[in-house]
C-alpha cells in the first residue's frame, strides 16, 4: 500500500474506533499513529485513571488496548472491518508504566481465512519494552 492508502486507512481506523467499539473501550482515548494492512500503532494516553495501586497502568487496560490495535490491524488487512473474535490473547509483562503514554505497536503475523495471527509490543515513553502479547482471531 502507498501512503495516500497508509492514510485513508488510517482515517478509517479513527472512524471505527469511534463508532464500532464499547464505550469503556473509547474512554481508554486511544490515538491512531499510524496503519497499513496488517499492522496498526496507537497511543494510549497515561491517565491515573488506568491505574492501578501504586501508579503504573494497570495490565486490563494494556490488554484492551493491545487487543483494539490488533483488531484494527486485522481490519486495515482486510480493508474493511469484519467481525472478530478474540481467540487468544497471551500478555507478558515486562516493566510498568508508571508514566507517559504507551506506543501499541500491532503486527499481523500470519493472516488466514479463518485464523489470523499476530503481536503487539507496548513501549512506554521512555521507549523501552513494557509488555508483549500473541493474538489469535477467528473470523465471525
Amino acid at each position: 500500500m502507498n501512503d495516500t492508502n497508509d492514510a485513508a486507512l488510517a482515517a478509517l481506523a479513527r472512524t471505527w474506533l469511534d463508532t464500532l467499539f464499547a464505550p469503556w473501550v473509547k474512554a481508554l482515548d486511544l490515538q491512531v499513529e499510524s496503519v497499513r494492512a496488517g499492522r496498526a500503532v496507537l497511543r494510549l494516553p497515561f491517565a491515573p485513571e488506568l491505574c492501578r495501586e501504586g501508579g503504573t497502568i494497570c495490565g486490563q487496560a494494556l490488554m484492551a488496548a493491545a487487543d483494539t490495535a490488533m483488531v484494527l490491524a486485522v481490519s486495515a488487512q482486510l480493508g474493511e472491518f469484519r467481525p472478530t473474535t478474540t481467540v487468544s490473547l497471551n500478555t507478558a509483562f515486562m516493566r510498568p508504566v508508571a508514566e507517559g503514554d504507551v506506543r501499541i505497536v500491532a503486527q499481523l503475523l500470519k493472516p488466514g481465512r479463518t485464523l489470523m495471527f499476530g503481536e503487539i509490543e507496548m513501549y512506554g515513553a521512555d521507549g523501552k519494552l513494557a509488555a508483549h502479547a500473541t493474538t489469535t482471531y477467528a473470523m465471525v
